[in-house]
């Protein structure tokens, strides 16, 4: 296991640079290294990551000194510890809608005396080896400190419900912060397929403010990222439209 690479360019004054895996491809790991990206985010409730596949995922971009940072499919404790025993080292909640979702997710999340996660025997317990465990970290319990200070935990604010219940969801100490999700906020506040109107853009501001204000973070405060569907259809569709024209022998 690495220290968690995102924190490490926070500590820096930076946010982190951060590549959104589409499907387990890992030679695009290893451009997101050569071009210099700071971690790897994978998103487990959309996309096609079986837990067999995290396990290489989160070994590449360990390898090239990247931290895996995942939405899971869902926020149920079981879920969260196959990711988590694979290695990532960053965990995005889905449907967090009330305090007492908010507390068992973060309890998913961090290891006892800060949470109840589990202990698994994977990777991301340096598969139980308790050499590595002592000599690294002096013992399981150290390990569990220093797992818990590096990991980001994190709700998904995406319904009314979650919205009324902010205060309850940011008063729970094991949460880094929140996130937004505008297609699913907008058509909870009645506006079904306009994820930029303005009573969602309004509603989002008013979670992203009463986080930093709690002392969470919010949105985009720790990294900036970018994955291949904005680069298909931004930087490729504009080669294309570019060269569409090109002439034989030119």
């Amino acid at each position: 296991m690495i220290n968690n690479s995102i924190l490490e360019a926070n500590k820096e004054g930076r946010k982190a640079t951060v590549f959104a895996l589409a499907h387990p491809a890992l030679y695009m790991i290893e451009m997101a290294a050569h071009v210099g990206f700071d971690a790897i985010t994978i998103d487990g409730e959309h996309g096609g990551f079986p837990e067999e596949a995290i396990d290489d995922i989160c070994r590449t971009a360990n390898g090239y000194g990247m931290s895996v940072i995942a939405r899971v499919p869902d926020s149920a404790a079981y879920q969260i510890n196959l990711y988590l025993d694979r290695g990532i080292q960053g965990v995005t909640g889905p449907h967090i809608n009330s305090g007492a979702e908010a507390q068992a997710f973060a309890d998913a999340c961090l290891f006892p005396t800060e949470g109840k996660r589990s202990w698994g025997g994977g990777r991301g317990t340096e598969f139980n080896d308790q050499t590595v465990l002592d000599d690294k970290y002096g013992g399981k319990l150290g390990f569990a400190k220093w797992s818990n200070a590096n990991m980001l935990v994190v709700a998904q604010i995406e319904d009314k419900k979650a919205w009324d219940n902010l205060d309850a969801i940011l008063a729970v100490p094991g949460l880094t912060g929140v996130t937004g999700g505008p297609h699913d906020f907008a058509q909870s506040l009645g506006h079904p397929g306009e994820p930029n109107h303005a009573d969602r853009i309004a509603a989002t501001l008013d979670v992203e403010t009463r986080a930093r204000a709690a002392g969470k973070t919010a949105g985009g405060d720790q990294t900036s990222g970018i994955g291949i569907a904005e680069l298909m259809l931004g930087e490729a569709r504009a080669f294309v439209a570019a060269h569409k024209n090109d002439k034989l022998g030119s």
